[in-house]
């Protein structure tokens, strides 16, 4: 049977009539969402404008908004095919259930973009960025400790019911706005036709502007990759709409599951391998290139090491502008001891707690690769892996972790990368702890009183105390938050969040010091080495400069050590803390591998996504190097463009084949690569 006409509200309609105004209500569901989307755009900027640098204007403001636009009517094209393509197929059996499929699907869009929109906020202040591929993450961390980290810290429960009442005001709104119908029946037969061709056209058109994002080819294409052009990272961020940020972290968790966003060939990693290690570039084996030859001890053997990795650890208040914060005195204290040295020209491996991790435990920089879910790294030990070669130099080797083994597998693989022993939360007995793991203090009375004095050993620590939610009551354990307060900016001192931030780095720098007073008492023949996983979490400043943004403190203590042991121009990275200890105590002639150098030597350093030197800090992707001074204010010094570039393609390229393909540098093993 041939349906020649459609009953609606009581109001028959010829199928031409029927499909222009499903064409009509598809336009609607389209518009609602790039209005929705350019809406929250501007209310983020609203709410943010403490982190837009102070030179910002209101052109770049505008700039971002209209790219912004474009960007996201590819992204309002996504959710109305959603949307409407379900209602608009079921259209043709029943108006009724097409209406309130739309209105449903409508409202579980509308409640998408509502919950990223609320979480957008948060989740800038914490990471300086949108959404990013620390999202798919999650999978791999403590999940119930982030859930109860979301719970208490960010108040998700209040936040997610914002987010309800937010999107059912816009649907409630959006939704009279699209069963509205406009007055077409007025219009002659001629008029009409002439309507519904320009709306034909009109969808043509939008329909490929969604496509190649606000432009009608992919030359002149917005999309995430591009979008940020304005001068203002907060901007730059704006522009990507939260469907667009998630769309980029996911892109970018798989071009790091899928080791794809390094592209070096094998000639190229050997020339490289070579001239990082100063010989011919004669062989296809990559540890050939590794091998190191220690120079002899610079210090007596000790008989114990420790390595203390500090959470969020940042190196900007060991500066001298932030001493009157009294947030590193025990710190300060340590480098200003006869017995140690200190490198303030010192990046993380990583972003994030994880990259520490596999740069002290494998000795390979981050370069794409998510270690901890590699069947390569849990195979045997990578030939630069620190723990076995301590062995050779006759230490017990343990890992001391105060949250719960499971965290990303961290058990598992630090014990396959060749540690004899691995401590975790489950170690520590009833002590009080957050939902990340036990507290500093309980961690380092643990291990005073579980390391044998007459054993030697390498004791690498990792706490976790200096993070959210920033439960410890440290006002109770003595810190003088008004003190603090007053110390602080005017601007900042009514910022509660910011202050318990500060105590937190207060207890854990008080904790630090008082660990390493008492077991050089216990263990007087001991090396420490102190770094922090990774900074870029919390700031006096809402724009600081890249350097006081991301670097963390190298420190050596102990017997032996001495001040100035580091040259005026060392600079490094995590990669090189091992190097380090074993051109300090190894004797001459101990062979080893290392990708990194010994801090006596070094002149750079070199993570993700940053390069540093004694006295300048730069992108590591830009082409050329742009040096910045560290105050990111006055004329940064001149660096030797092509030594700092081979430097960091050594860096990533070895760190990227070495542990994903093995020593042997073989072609084929590329091909059909993503």
């Amino acid at each position: 049977m041939r349906i020649e006409q459609h009953a609606e509200g009581g109001v028959f309609r010829q199928p031409g009539e029927k499909l222009f105004l499903e064409i009509e209500r598809g336009l609607k569901v389209y518009f609602v969402y790039a209005l929705v989307l350019s809406l929250f755009r501007i209310l983020f900027i609203a709410g943010m404008t403490e982190y837009m640098l102070p030179e910002t204007g209101t052109g770049d403001v505008f700039t971002a908004l209209w790219r912004g636009f474009r960007l996201s009517m590819q992204t309002a094209g996504g959710f109305a095919l959603a949307v409407f393509a379900p209602a608009a197929v079921l259209a043709l059996v029943s108006d009724t259930a097409s209406k309130y499929v739309l209105r449903i699907l409508h409202g579980i869009g509308l409640l998408i973009l509502s919950v990223g929109f609320i979480g957008r906020f948060p989740y800038y202040r914490q990471f300086h960025s949108g959404y990013n591929q620390l999202l798919f993450n999650t999978a791999n961390d403590d999940v119930w400790a982030l859930f109860l980290s979301l719970v208490y810290e960010y108040n998700l429960p209040l936040r997610f019911a914002a987010a309800c009442l937010l999107a059912y005001v816009l649907w409630r709104l959006s939704n009279a706005f699209i069963e509205w119908e406009m007055p077409l029946q007025s219009l002659s037969g001629t008029a009409l036709w002439v309507c519904r061709g320009v709306t034909v056209v009109g969808i043509g058109f939008i329909v490929q502007l969604s496509v190649f994002g606000g432009s009608l080819g992919w030359q002149t294409a917005v999309d995430w990759e591009n979008a940020g052009v304005t001068r203002d990272p907060l901007l730059n961020e704006a522009v990507l709409d939260d469907a667009q940020a998630v769309y980029r972290g996911y892109t970018m968790n798989h071009r790091l599951l899928a080791c794809n966003g390094l592209d070096f060939t094998t000639d190229e990693v050997r020339r490289l391998a070579a001239k990082l290690a100063n010989r011919p570039a004669d062989t296809d084996d990559l540890d050939v290139y590794l091998t190191r030859t220690a120079k002899g001890g610079k210090i007596e053997k000790p008989k114990h090491i420790f390595v203390i990795i500090g959470e969020s650890f940042a190196n900007w208040p060991l500066l001298s502008k932030y001493k009157e914060l009294h947030i590193a005195d025990g710190t300060r204290e340590i480098i200003n001891g006869p017995d140690s040295a200190y490198c303030s020209s010192f990046l993380p491996n990583g972003g994030a707690t994880i990259s520490a991790v596999t740069g002290i435990t494998t000795g390979f920089a981050d370069a794409n690769l998510y270690l901890t879910t590699m069947p390569e790294a849990f195979a045997e030990p990578y030939s630069t892996a620190p723990a076995p070669q301590f062995k050779e130099l006759g230490y017990t080797t343990e890992f001391w972790y105060a949250g719960p083994a499971s965290w990303e597998r961290i058990g598992a693989f630090v014990k396959a990368q060749g540690y004899d022993r691995f401590y975790s939360e489950g170690d520590f007995g009833d002590v009080p702890r957050s939902v990340w793991g036990v507290d500093d203090e309980y961690l380092y009375a643990k291990i005073l009183n579980t390391v044998k004095a007459d054993e030697a050993g390498l004791h690498v620590i990792l706490n976790v105390s200096n993070h959210s939610p920033y439960g410890i009551d440290v006002e109770g354990k003595g810190f003088d938050k008004e003190k603090t307060r007053q110390a602080l900016p005017q601007n900042a001192r009514e910022d509660e969040e910011l202050l318990r931030e500060l105590g937190h780095y207060w207890y854990a720098d008080r904790e630090l010091s008082k660990f390493i007073k008492d077991a050089k008492e216990k263990f007087p023949d001991s090396l420490f080495v102190i770094i922090g996983d990774h900074a870029d979490r919390y700031n006096i400043q809402k724009t600081p400069s890249t350097y006081e943004r991301f670097t963390v403190p190298f420190i050596m203590t102990g017997k032996g050590v001495r001040q100035y042991m580091l040259p005026e121009q060392a600079a490094g990275s995590q990669i090189d803390v091992m190097p380090t200890i074993i051109e300090l105590i190894a004797p001459e002639g101990f062979t080893y591998h290392a990708l990194g150098q010994s801090m006596m030597k070094n002149k750079y350093g070199v993570n993700y996504m940053l390069w540093v030197t004694e006295n300048a800090i730069g992108k590591a992707d830009t082409v050329p190097l742009v040096p910045e001074s560290f105050d990111g204010r006055s004329t940064p010094a001149s660096i030797n463009e092509e030594a700092l570039q081979d430097y960091i393609n050594a860096i990533r390229s070895i760190s990227w084949y070495r542990a994903k393909y093995g020593p042997i540098l073989d072609e084929t093993k590329l091909i059909g690569r993503e």
